[in-house]
Parts: structure tokens; C-alpha cells; sequence
């Protein structure tokens, strides 16, 4: 891994070789603004407080024949929305949910889909034009059919939109057109303005369209019930961002007050038939189905700036683990008098650190672990934030038809698992590539000598730490015999290989011992220099995941695949997450030899039902994306969630990551930590560093400003804005005094330079210890969250700064479906850093709300 330590004479070069890594970012950002990129997190903890329940009983004036006359479905968050997940869960649905096939849509199923509309409030439901449905193309679930009746057999409300089929005596045409938000729309019919006649236009594809595709829409065509009628699924909210045709959040301004647009979500139950067929192949939008939708209003943060023109700029690096805490404090922190914008700039904290240890136009690190030696090392480490890595599952049921099996079992076909347990020899094996599947399908894989299964879920090692019911299942697939792993170096990939570093059966195994069950390392892993095929041992003091096999297969008539194409890596640990919710397991699709040059195409989305997919992720960010994760085996031998307990359980049992206790860290090896039963084993703490000797006392006083509000009101976990978002657990009271005295000293200067921190503020903590809510004094006209003025756009504004993901010059190149090569832009990119940097700017990094 690359070493902290740096020397006086070096910075220089250190500077030059940190605004190549702001170029990279800076590319980065401006060839793909992501649609998981958050714009704001002042709704992270409102799941429980606008969550909305609604009933066929209480909509539906058609109830009596509804297929699903006793459906009551609960929201998990309806207002404050940004580009998220939001869970739905539902009993009183239909039993026996069967699952869609080639030519069927399914039986007794719900479809979750969104709409746009502004009615008035006492509106029920959308206007079933303004509805994102019909790209996933499937039976069912499409915009338009043929009836199988004669044209004076279809429903009134259907029939504007009806034609007659273009070969005489066959069945009418019905097509619901779709009108996106500006009026913009696509019509499957046409109407002769003169006549009235309509007829069909074969130059429009309803479902594959301008506005949306397979690709890009959130619908839902298939979420089936349980046995006992009660089902769940998370749902991604879209914003305007990723739909514009949609508009949710775009702001809309009545005198001072500034909103986001509101948008529906519609839950359409479908039984066995409708529509005029025997079975479910028509739209759910035709009149008969659509009757019976039951709708609830979605309020939107407002897309906009919510910092003010002309606002100092101050640059934030390092850790992508705080980039939701500090969406949500920017709008408190730079709507103050004399406040800052911190934009937040996410590369790799080693690259972070090394610029914040100058004193020239430094940013503020954020980091969790020191940099260099300690007598070479002039930073002060504030800690702000406690918060950790997760794995995410998305994995649904498939019960092998020829097991025998309890009843309940078979019955919840297709209905998600909620509960994982992984120990760190399983996790090696995932990131090692150590199950057949994660390598491409028709590659030589004699190298791997021992029985390794498939995936995990074939695992004897997996089975016998999970619940009986896995045994049950016939699971196949890439994504369940790897995680999908961010690119590119970050402290959270250093804590993850230390986490299997300091576990004596993981690394047995990476060191290539067969596991209980004769199970074997990929050998291009293998700790042990004389069994890895390289020659040389793969070190576990890392700060990376690579993709260490040279593997490469070129299936007949196709390119090659390696490693990297088959399970490509994700932007980052954000992205994992947004993935983990679409169901999108990346890895190529079919190939295209008519594209210019040939290439596979990309793997379609799994649908809900169907899916088998695991990541690494944060927790934040699991949370934003409401996505299911892994309980870890910690130390203490005890499977534990990344819950907030989890985690202030932890930081009771950190200690100091070196001899000057600049930070603190969990020590899987370490005595305190194997005394921990409750102690979630991938938590991280996060620090602001930054240097007293920077010469710019007005930065050193922004920076210790929000070091202030960071650490103080920033802990206070509820959804308004510059509070604490989900995935963190509030910092202890003793860390909190720890980060006021760095704030001090980095304020004061180089008066206070050669004086460090008190040790005494890390003292142990338990878990117990109350969350520090408590308001630090106001300083720099920063003031708590509360005292923001309800009329202040930065009440419901979505912050200015946001999450880049970003390449350093030590990536591996990697193609990200949909992104275009780095190098188009990087001499435009770099003319443009090399200006910012030398006037000493903060970049602002702007990113799709």
C-alpha cells in the first residue's frame, strides 16, 4: 500500500501529483454526472415519519372486483424524496403469485411504477398518460396490445386511443400515449383532425421511446406475495434527473417558498386475467387493470442551488464515507453569515492527506487513517464522523423444483431474503474470485485445483453459518460467486482487507490452506508467494480491490472477455449501492457485431423476483438506496448488522491506530475488540485533518468552522437538513470534545502547531453513551440547523456540493458502461484544474440531483 509518509522537501511534487488526481476527478465528473448522485440527505431518517399506508378498500371504488379486494400497501417515505430507494411492503395481497415466463406476465402480482401530476390535493391518482410504464416490454406490462374483441367491445375510455388494425377482420389496436411534465409526448394513434379516424402509426414504439427504455425506467413489472399474501420490495425513486419527462423535484417557486414538484406512485394489483385475455398479457394501463391502481403522493426536495451566488468556496478531499453527511450540512453551514460552500471532493484519502499537509491553498482532509510518520506529520485529526462499510445483498428465492422441502419454503418463491450471515473467509472468497461463476463462463479454470462450488450460496461454508432454507434454493449466476467492488484506492478497501487480515481461518485460506469442506484460493490470490501463480504473495496491506486474474476467454465469434469485462468494477461505493437497487449486476450482454468497433453489450437488469446479486457499499449509502445488508462476523465470533448500536459498540473498542494516537481504529485482532459481542466489525471512524501551519489564517478558521458544526449539531441524527443522515451513528461525547480542541488549535495556527491534541479525549466509550446533541456555540456565524429560517431556501433546498466519483492516475483503466473514455477530456480538464488551483480555489463538484 502506498505509505503515508512523505518528506518537507516532497510537497511540492506531492502538490503536482494531487492536481493530476483533481483532473482525473474533475473528468470524471464531467463525463458522467451518476443518477445515484445525492442532492441532498435532509429525508435520510424520514422513512418512519412519512411513511403512508393506503388500502383497495379505501381507493378502489371498484373493490368488489378487484383482484386483490383486501391489498393494503405501506410506503416507507413519501416525502422529502431525492434520488433514492424507498421500501414497499404489502399484505392482504393474493396468494400463489406466480412468477411472469416468456409468453405470460404472471398471476396475482402487484406492478410499482411513477407518475407526474400536480392535481389538487383531494386527487386520488394520475392521469394515466403522465405514467413511466412500458419500458421493461415484458407480457403485461407493455404501453399498447391488441384486444381480443371486436372494436365495439372496448371500453369507452379506451377507445380514443384505439384504431383499427391495419390487416382487416384482426383484433383493434389500443396504445396510451405517453406526455411527459413540458407536454412533449408520444403517440401510438392517430386522429385524422378532420374525420376523427384514427389509425395506427408503425413509426412509434410506445415502449421503447424517447423518454424512456429498459435501461433507464424505475417500473416494476412483476413484485409477487408470499404464501401468506404479504410481499416487499425497495423501489427507486426518480427525480428529474433521471427522468426528465417525469420533472419530480424540479423547483417550482411561489413567492419565497421554493418546492420540488410532486410526483405519484402507483401500486397496480393484476390477478389471473383482464382485459379481455385469458391470462395476463395486456397493459396494466388499459382501463379494466388501470381502475383498480391505487396511487400515493410523493413530495420532492427541490433540484436547485441552495447556497448563495458569490459564497467562498473551501475544498473538502478524501473519504466518500462522509459524502451524505455533508450534503446534509451544507445548506445550514453556507447560508450563515460569513458561511462557506464545502464542496466535497472524493479521491483517494492518501492523495487527500498528502495536499492537506501543505501550507499553501490546502483542502480539508477527510480521512480515517494518519498521515506518515508521526514526527514528519504537521496535520490535526478532528474525528466528525462514525460510520462503516456493508455488504448488499439483493438475492431472491428460487427453490430447486427437485428437493424435497418444507412447504413454506417453496411458497415464498421469488419473495426477497432478508438476512445474510458472512464470516471473513467467506468475504475472501468472494473478492478473491474464488467460485467458478466469477470467472468467465468457458475459461480454462484448471488452475483452481480444489472443489470450489459455483457461488456461494453452494457453499458448505456458507450453509452451515446461514438458515436452513438456503439449502433449499437453486441459485445461479456471476454475481452471487463475487461482489461488485468499487475502483480505485480508498481507506474503506484498506479496512476491509485488514478486517480478513486479522481472522486466523480467512487467512488460512488466502494463504491457500483448503477449507473444511477442500475449497481453495485462486491461486493469482494466494498469500504465499511459492502457490501464487505470479510468484509473488498477494499482500493484504492494501488499499484497493483488484482484479488480480490475468484470465482471459474469447467465446466463438465475440472479443475476449477478462476479468474486468466479465465483473466490471463500479464507480464507487455509492454506485454499488444504487446498483444492489436496480438489480443491475453489470458484466456483458450479448455481442454486437454490427456496433463500430464490435463489443458485448451490457448484461440486462435482473427483475425483482429473479434477482442474485452482492456488493460492497457504505452504510450511508445502503441506507439512502433502503437496499438489504449482510450481518458481519466480528472478532467476538457474533454476526451483527451495521446498525448505529453496531457501531458505537465498535467505537468502545477501538484503539489507537499508532503510538501518538492521532486516530483511533477497530482492531479485528486486537483483545478488546474479541471482547466485543455487539460491535459491528467493519465500522469506521472519519477525520477532518488539516495543517495549523497553513498560512491563510481566514482558511484555517473555515476549516475549523466546520470542524465545529461537523462534530457538534451535525451529530444530531433526523431528516431536516444539517442533521445526521442514516447509515451514521453519532459520534461520542468524548471524540466530540477531542474535535473542538483540534478545531481550536487548527484556528489558532502556527502558534499551536507543536502542541498536540489531549490524549485523554479517547477514552473508551460504551455503548450506552449518549449521541452528542447537544449545539456547540455558534462560530463563524454557523448556528444549528434548527435556528434555519423556514422560509431559507436551505430549509428545502438541495445542497450545491455533491459526490464525484473520481480515477487517480494509479487506477486500473476500466470501461463503465455508458462512460466515454477519460481521455477526450482530460486537456480541457487539466487547462481548467491548473486555473482553479493556482487561484486557490476550492472545486465544486456538481453532480445529477
Amino acid at each position: 500500500m502506498t505509505p503515508r509518509s512523505r518528506h518537507s522537501s516532497r510537497r511540492a511534487v506531492v502538490r503536482s501529483a494531487v492536481t493530476g488526481v483533481l483532473v482525473a476527478a474533475l473528468t470524471w465528473t464531467v463525463l458522467w454526472a451518476a443518477p445515484w448522485a445525492p442532492e441532498s440527505a435532509s429525508a435520510a431518517s424520514e422513512p418512519e415519519s412519512s411513511a403512508v399506508t393506503v388500502t383497495t378498500k379505501d381507493q378502489d371504488p371498484h373493490a368488489d372486483d378487484a383482484p386483490m379486494p383486501d391489498l393494503e400497501v405501506t410506503v416507507s417515505q413519501t416525502k422529502h424524496l431525492v434520488a433514492q430507494g424507498i421500501r414497499i411492503t404489502w399484505k392482504g395481497g393474493a396468494t400463489k403469485s406466480v412468477a411472469p415466463s416468456a409468453n405470460n406476465g404472471g398471476e396475482n402480482f402487484l406492478q410499482v411504477f411513477m407518475c407526474w401530476g400536480d392535481d389538487p390535493k383531494d386527487a386520488t391518482r394520475p392521469d394515466r398518460t403522465t405514467c413511466q410504464y412500458g419500458g421493461a416490454n415484458t407480457p403485461g406490462a407493455q404501453r399498447d396490445g391488441t384486444w381480443n374483441r371486436p372494436l365495439s367491445g372496448i371500453p369507452t375510455e379506451d377507445r380514443p386511443y384505439t384504431a383499427p388494425n391495419v390487416i382487416p377482420f384482426l383484433p383493434a389496436y389500443t396504445g396510451i400515449p405517453f406526455v411527459a411534465r413540458d407536454g412533449d409526448r408520444v403517440d401510438g394513434v392517430k386522429t385524422d383532425p378532420a374525420t376523427g379516424a384514427t389509425s395506427i402509426d408503425p413509426t412509434v414504439n410506445l415502449n421503447v421511446n424517447k423518454f424512456f427504455t429498459g435501461d433507464t425506467t424505475n417500473e416494476i413489472p412483476w413484485a409477487g406475495s408470499g404464501d401468506d399474501g404479504k410481499g416487499s420490495v425497495a423501489f427507486e425513486v426518480q427525480t428529474a434527473a433521471q427522468s426528465t419527462a417525469l420533472g419530480c423535484g424540479t423547483a417550482v417557486t411561489t413567492g419565497a417558498t421554493t418546492t420540488g414538484a410532486s410526483c405519484w406512485l402507483v401500486i397496480l394489483p393484476r390477478g389471473t386475467s383482464d382485459n379481455g385475455a385469458t391470462n395476463i398479457t395486456q397493459s396494466g394501463l388499459f382501463i379494466e387493470s388501470w381502475r383498480h391502481a391505487l396511487a400515493v403522493r410523493l413530495e420532492f426536495e427541490p433540484i436547485t442551488s441552495s447556497c448563495p451566488e458569490g459564497a467562498a468556496e473551501r475544498l473538502l478531499a478524501g473519504s466518500e464515507l462522509t459524502a451524505l453527511a455533508v450534503n446534509s450540512w451544507q445548506p445550514v453551514v453556507c447560508n450563515q453569515e460569513g458561511g462557506s460552500v464545502y464542496s466535497l471532493l472524493t479521491i483517494p484519502e492518501t492523495d487527500a492527506v498528502s495536499a492537506a499537509a501543505t501550507v499553501d491553498g490546502a483542502p480539508l482532509a477527510l480521512t480515517s487513517y494518519p498521515w506518515g510518520a508521526a514526527g514528519e506529520d504537521p496535520l490535526k485529526y478532528a474525528p466528525v464522523a462514525l460510520t462503516g462499510i456493508s455488504v448488499t445483498l439483493a438475492i431472491d428465492r428460487r427453490p430447486d423444483p427437485f428437493k424435497q422441502m418444507p412447504d413454506e419454503y417453496r411458497d415464498a418463491a421469488h419473495t426477497a431474503f432478508t438476512k445474510v450471515n458472512l464470516t471473513p473467509r467467506l468475504l475472501a472468497k468472494l473478492l478473491t474470485y474464488s467460485y467458478l461463476s466469477s470467472l468467465p463462463t468457458g475459461a480454462d479454470t484448471g488452475y483452481i485445483t480444489g472443489t470450489n462450488p459455483y457461488n456461494i450460496t453452494k457453499d458448505p461454508d456458507f450453509l452451515a453459518v446461514n438458515d436452513d432454507e438456503w439449502a433449499a434454493q437453486d441459485l445461479q449466476g456471476p454475481a452471487i460467486a463475487d461482489v461488485i467492488v468499487p475502483q480505485g484506492r480508498s481507506d474503506a478497501a484498506r479496512a476491509v482487507w485488514a478486517y480478513l487480515a486479522a481472522d486466523p481461518e480467512a487467512n488460512d485460506f488466502l494463504a491457500g490452506k483448503p477449507d473444511p469442506w477442500g475449497m481453495v484460493v485462486n491461486p493469482w490470490y494466494s498469500t504465499d508467494a511459492d502457490t501464487n501463480l505470479s510468484g509473488v504473495a498477494f499482500t493484504l496491506d492494501r488499499d484497493d480491490f483488484p482484479k488480480a486474474d490475468p484470465i482471459e476467454y474469447t467465446p466463438p465469434g465475440t472479443g475476449p472477455i477478462n476479468l474486468v469485462t466479465w465483473r466490471p468494477f463500479a464507480a464507487d461505493l455509492a454506485s454499488v449501492a444504487y446498483l444492489t437497487l436496480r438489480g443491475d449486476s453489470q458484466g456483458p450482454g450479448q455481442w454486437d457485431p454490427n456496433s463500430n468497433p464490435p463489443k458485448f453489450g451490457k448484461r440486462p437488469r435482473m427483475s425483482p423476483g429473479d434477482r442474485a446479486m452482492l456488493g460492497i457499499t457504505s452504510a450511508p449509502a445502503a441506507g439512502r438506496y433502503q437496499v438489504i445488508t449482510a450481518s458481519l462476523e466480528n472478532p467476538a465470533g457474533k454476526f451483527v448488522a451495521p446498525t448505529t448500536g453496531g457501531m458505537l459498540a465498535a467505537a468502545s473498542a477501538m484503539g489507537a491506530t499508532d503510538s501518538t494516537q492521532r486516530t483511533l481504529g477497530f482492531d479485528a485482532g486486537s483483545e478488546a475488540a474479541k471482547g466485543a459481542d455487539s460491535a459491528y466489525p467493519l465500522t469506521l471512524p472519519v477525520y477532518a485533518a488539516a495543517s495549523p501551519l497553513m498560512t491563510d489564517a481566514t482558511l484555517r478558521k473555515a476549516y475549523a468552522d466546520f470542524i465545529r458544526f461537523a462534530s457538534g449539531t451535525g451529530q444530531t441524527p433526523g431528516s431536516d437538513v444539517g442533521r445526521l443522515p442514516d447509515g451514521y451513528a453519532p459520534i461520542p461525547a468524548e471524540w466530540a470534545a477531542t474535535a473542538a480542541t483540534v478545531a481550536a488549535a487548527i484556528e489558532a495556527g502556527p502558534v499551536s502547531a507543536t502542541t498536540p491534541p489531549p490524549t485523554d479525549g479517547y477514552v473508551p466509550v460504551t455503548t450506552d453513551t449518549p449521541p452528542n446533541n447537544a449545539a456547540p456555540p455558534t462560530a463563524g456565524g454557523i448556528v444549528p440547523a434548527g435556528d434555519v429560517p423556514a422560509t431559507d431556501p436551505a430549509a428545502t433546498g438541495a445542497p450545491a456540493s455533491a459526490l464525484s466519483a473520481g480515477t487517480t492516475p494509479d487506477d486500473p483503466e476500466v470501461r463503465v458502461g455508458g462512460v466515454l473514455p477519460i481521455s477526450i477530456l482530460v486537456g480541457a480538464a487539466s487547462a481548467i484544474v491548473s486555473l482553479i488551483v493556482s487561484r486557490r480555489r476550492a472545486i465544486r463538484t456538481w453532480a445529477r440531483r
